[in-house]
């Protein structure tokens, strides 16, 4: 008889175990994160406008700037899917016939202080085996050159902005890779990414996340009182494993249920975030 998946992630019989609820750190090697200047140029606000040559070359020489002052580094962890309920949403007005009942999800990793709460990210977790919580940044180096940049030269100080937006998220999906690789080994399929502030996940979960990954020793990521990440070039993230196909989230790739859609500045050039 096959030997079934035990409570320390230990998978059937020649599957790999997952590490759970061991925090691993990521450094990638130079070429592990390349810069998607498409990616770049987006976040500029680029959509096809003619770009001069002297004008690309700058910005080329800002980018390659940006690439060499960027030490990615990560960590994550993967932990057992815990409770997972649906709470009803208290309403100031009664709802109506035609109007639909809001609910308000509740997710819990076992083993941590996590609790997640929202609609979105309920959907995109409830049906996941595991989670795996995921931080990443470019560090303190190139946090350092974008304010000496944008206090003397605001167009190089923008680039640099871009180029390391991008290159977060290249580090981002990089680290993603690991996690998809290790799940596949277990038998296991992941969905995509989903950081606070997606859908109704609020920002003020980062502290926690960071306090459960030891982010702040290990990759020098802090939560400001406000709840942003310290460098501001960070990502934290949920990945959903799943026996079977994975499940998603509709907020994950999509405006609805935004808490900045309505002045996303994205939106207001016909372009998205995702």
């Amino acid at each position: 008889m096959a030997e079934r998946e035990t409570g320390t992630g230990q998978s059937e019989a020649g599957r790999a175990p997952l590490p759970l609820g061991v925090p691993r750190v990521w450094r990638p090697g130079a070429k592990t994160v390349p810069l998607d200047r498409d990616e770049m140029l987006r976040y500029l606000g680029y959509h096809g406008q003619k770009i001069e040559p002297e004008l690309a070359e700058r910005i080329d020489a800002v980018a390659a700037d940006a690439a060499t002052r960027t030490a990615p580094a990560g960590i994550w962890a993967v932990f057992p899917r815990g409770m997972a309920y649906d709470t009803p949403v208290k309403r100031e007005h009664p709802v109506s016939a035609n109007q639909t009942p809001v609910a308000a999800g509740h997710i819990a990793l076992e083993g941590t202080a996590l609790a997640l709460t929202g609609r979105d990210i309920f959907r995109h977790l409830k049906d996941a085996r595991y989670v795996a919580v995921l931080a990443v940044t470019l560090g303190m180096a190139s946090e350092q050159r974008l304010r000496v940049l944008s206090s003397q030269n605001p167009l190089e100080g923008a680039v640099f902005d871009a180029a390391c937006s991008a290159l977060v998220e290249s580090a981002a999906d990089a680290l993603n890779c690991e996690i998809e690789a290790a799940a596949q080994a277990a038998g296991l399929s992941c969905n995509t990414r989903f950081s606070p502030g997606y859908g109704d996940l609020p920002l003020a979960v980062q502290p926690t996340v960071l306090a459960t990954l030891n982010a702040t020793r290990l990759c020098g990521i802090t939560a400001t009182p406000t709840n942003l990440l310290m460098p501001t070039k960070s990502i934290t993230a949920f990945v959903g494993l799943f026996e079977g196909d994975p499940h998603s989230s509709d907020a994950v790739r999509s405006c609805a249920g935004c808490r900045v859609a309505s002045g996303c500045p994205f939106r207001a050039r016909g372009a998205h975030c995702w």
